[in-house]
């Protein structure tokens, strides 16, 4: 028997359904505002196409006023070249790059789940497993104390606590979330932390180091290094938009940490290397690139980098003048700051999976169709970075900024309008690039960038590399290959 939401929970999701409705343009709006651009970048935004991804959310008006937002962003640095560049953003493109955009010509790609991960009916209501990561998996066994077998994880399931076993698998360092309906988040410590936190956190930093890097007109971020330590999913997105504007990108991984369901679609235009920081060697080498690095783009959780040496004051230290964006799954204050979290956790914490369940008269979570948190805030973060860039060639001190999967939620509840009604279609030949990707795993087709420059156009100088092909050091080639 599948277990039921309790009868309050039904009337607080209930309530959620009649929530009063406001304008797409909303999205775009607070976006612009939170990276400090004006209203009057509308004027230079043009949207085409009517397609809408099937949801009861904005999921496509939230693609493109994330997409959007970034090329804005890249069209009011070329302003420092005295350029007026026009920017054209495509809904159904941008809809599906908030999905996977390469698809393999002869090969596959690995699951993107584990055979455990997924949702799962407790006594009191519903919780998701995130087991992915081989540690995230282990955590939740070890509290289950069942087989790895997905009957075994419900049969354990169903007997306990939603929320209890949330707790217990989170303080073994696993990943979980409680299916929770938006006035329940809101009400929530962390929920309300969260909804206080601005979408965009930026902080002052003193710094009399100034950057020496100059955008160029063909390729805007054409020797902007930047140093990746992200993972799963919106970080990687973040660097990949810089990547396809000519920034060089050398994303950095523990030596036993692999993406494979992922890294074919997120390394596009990077370099990929590993170090181990617990090393005295490593350590030495990833200071070396960070002192030489413009900007540090982080997705670990908040306590992660202090517990290592490298807080905010010691990266500061080592490079005077760094861009510094980092990425929280929960947000950046409250009693969950530190706490671990992806993008399908948060959106059962926060209410979406909740609305989604309603919408559908379904009897379990549903979810948003693509992982629409974790590709909005990707591209934020990429706005935040140029925006931090163009903050430094004009002599500004403001060059921190802060994100968070759980503050990204909010933009769909702010903005929620009527559910789109027609079916999304998938990705068809022509909206792929004509010429194949080689990469090393075989052939691939690439979509098309989603958005247009009228002076520039979005590219990428390299395929999609495996994690760990290219030297630690900037300006290198790849071990075994060539860019």
């Amino acid at each position: 028997m599948i277990a039921k939401p309790k009868c309050g929970m039904l009337l607080s999701f209930h309530e959620e359904a009649l929530m009063p409705q406001q304008s797409p343009n909303t999205i775009l709006s607070r976006c612009l505002s939170a990276l400090g651009l004006t209203d009057e970048a509308f004027e230079r935004l043009r949207i085409t196409g009517t397609d809408s991804l099937l949801s009861c959310f904005p999921v496509t008006d939230l693609a493109v006023a994330s997409i959007g937002a970034a090329g804005l962003a890249v069209a009011d640095l070329m302003a420092a070249l005295e350029q007026t560049v026009r920017v054209e953003a495509d809904r159904r493109l941008a809809s599906l790059w908030f999905d996977f955009t390469i698809a393999p010509q002869g090969w596959e790609l690995p699951n993107a789940w584990d055979a455990i991960a997924g949702d799962y009916a407790a006594r009191d209501g519903w919780i998701k497993l995130h087991t992915n990561a081989p540690h995230h998996k282990k955590a939740v066994l070890s509290v289950l104390g069942c087989a790895p077998e997905r009957d075994a994880v419900a049969a354990a399931v169903a007997g306990l606590s939603a929320q209890e076993l949330e707790t217990v698998i989170v303080a073994a360092g696993g990943c979980a979330a409680v299916l929770r309906s938006h006035s329940e988040w809101q009400e929530h410590p962390q929920g309300r932390a969260v909804i206080a936190e601005p979408l965009v956190r930026w902080e002052e930093v003193n710094s009399n180091n100034p950057s020496e890097w100059r955008p160029s007109a063909d390729r805007p971020l054409a020797g902007l290094r930047v140093l990746d330590l992200t993972r799963v999913l919106a970080g990687p997105v973040a660097t990949r938009f810089l990547a396809g504007f000519g920034a060089e990108v050398l994303r950095i991984d523990p030596p036993d940490w692999d993406e494979p369901a992922v890294v074919p679609d997120v390394t596009l235009g990077k370099r990929c290397a590993q170090l181990d920081l617990r090393r005295q060697f490593d350590r030495e080498v990833f200071e070396h690139l960070l002192s030489e690095a413009d900007v540090l783009v982080h997705g670990y959780r908040r306590d992660a980098l202090d517990a290592m040496g490298y807080g905010s004051a010691a990266r500061q230290t080592i490079r005077p003048g760094l861009i510094d964006v980092s990425l929280n799954a929960y947000g950046h204050s409250g009693p969950w700051a530190n706490r671990r979290g992806f993008d399908s956790l948060v959106q059962l914490s926060s209410g979406i999976a909740a609305a989604g369940m309603v919408w559908r008269s379904a009897d379990r979570p549903v979810s948003l169709p693509v992982q629409a948190l974790d590709h909005a805030t990707g591209y934020l973060m990429a706005a935040a970075v140029i925006r931090g860039v163009r903050a430094r060639l004009s002599g500004s001190t403001q060059l921190k900024a802060r994100l968070s999967l759980a503050r990204t939620a909010e933009l769909l509840f702010a903005a929620r309008g009527e559910p789109t009604t027609a079916d999304f279609s998938p990705a068809a030949s022509t909206d792929y690039a004509s010429d194949p990707e080689i990469t090393p795993w075989g052939l691939a087709r690439r979509l098309q960038p989603p958005l247009q420059l009228s002076t520039c156009a979005m590219h990428w100088d390299r395929p999609a590399q495996k994690l760990g092909s290219a030297h630690a050091r900037w300006g290198e080639g790849l071990v075994g290959g060539s860019a």
